[in-house]
């Protein structure tokens, strides 16, 4: 195997040249921090909710059988310890790099886009009434019939937060993007048929999917919020994914592109030194083929000038003599 490909490029020797080639990438997943930030302190949109509206909003308040800190331990940890393990098998710092810089833009763009949409739809949860009324005692507007609540505030705002589902979204954004990089790692689309390694791609999948329906099951959302995050999920982590990775199912795709872009320059660099280094003996050879045409030439016209001369210096002679 080429030292190209295997343990010549480390974090100790590539790894801050690499993070430094894409800085801008770093300082956007920063920004991206601080609007998330912001989402979350934001008071969202209070959609109306009428006394007969509540007749499918009255499910139990329970807690959260996934807690939300347990969250990114499943969607970057998880991920970012197979990278690590893969990392340590190769030593290749690309790969390294590029996959962790792919997952939290995943991540952090599906969080962004989730917690946009929840604060502008502002959707009640399916157990908005015991948040809104914890002593089960309704009090409505007169007017409007609109809900006056008079809950706690953190569990009232939470309780317009049910579109689409946070969990959900970010289950799929780093689970799905786990899947797209042992895909391409084990290829398990090179046409062999080996379905083993179909059940290892599909296993981030399904446990994304078990966070999904863990949150249907607690009724704090309903199933198009848990389908919506799937979906915002998996589309974001495939546009990253692809952003650094070649398809699963291309020749290549087990390795990001800038393995092949280090490849192709490696190669080119001896065919450019050949060429240039063929050049200069054509060169040469002109100089030297230049050079005896003047010497055939001096030649020439030196023996030119002798035969010219010799009649006159004959005549010469001859008018001497007589």
């Amino acid at each position: 195997m080429s030292d190209i490909e295997l343990g010549s490029h480390t974090i100790q020797s590539h790894g801050f040249k690499v993070a430094k080639t894409h800085k801008h990438d770093w300082l956007i997943l920063l920004l991206l921090v601080v609007i998330e930030a912001i989402l979350l302190m934001i008071e969202p949109f209070h959609r109306f909710v009428g006394r007969d509206m509540l007749t499918d909003m009255k499910y139990p308040l329970k807690g959260n059988t996934m807690p939300f800190w347990a969250v990114p331990i499943l969607a970057i940890v998880f991920p970012f310890v197979v990278f690590l393990v893969y990392y340590f098998n190769r030593r290749d710092v690309y790969d390294f790099h590029h996959a962790i810089l792919g997952l939290l833009f995943s991540v952090l763009l599906t969080a962004v886009i989730t917690d946009a949409i929840k604060d502008t739809v502002g959707r009640p949860r399916p157990d908005f009434f015991w948040r809104c009324f914890p002593d089960g005692k309704g009090v409505f507007d007169p007017v409007t019939e609109d809900v006056i609540c008079h809950g706690d505030n953190a569990v009232i705002k939470e309780g317009y937060k049910s579109f689409p589902s946070g969990h959900t979204s970010w289950s799929f954004a780093g689970l799905s993007y786990l899947s797209w990089y042992l895909a391409g790692k084990i290829r398990a689309f090179d046409r062999r048929g080996h379905i083993a390694k179909l059940c290892i791609i599909l296993v981030p999948l399904l446990l994304a999917a078990l966070v999904a329906i863990s949150r249907v099951d607690d009724y704090w959302h309903h199933w198009q919020d848990v389908f919506a995050g799937a979906l915002i999920g998996s589309v974001i982590a495939a546009f990253c994914y692809l952003q650094f990775f070649p398809y699963p199912s291309d020749m290549n795709g087990w390795a990001p592109h800038t393995f092949f872009q280090m490849m192709e320059e490696r190669n080119r660099a001896p065919s450019t030194a050949q060429r240039v280094n063929s050049f200069h003996p054509q060169q040469a050879e002109v100089e030297a083929s230049f050079m005896r045409r003047n010497n055939d030439m001096e030649s020439t016209e030196s023996s030119s000038r002798e035969y010219d001369t010799s009649p006159v210096l004959d005549g010469m002679e001859a008018g001497r003599k007589y």
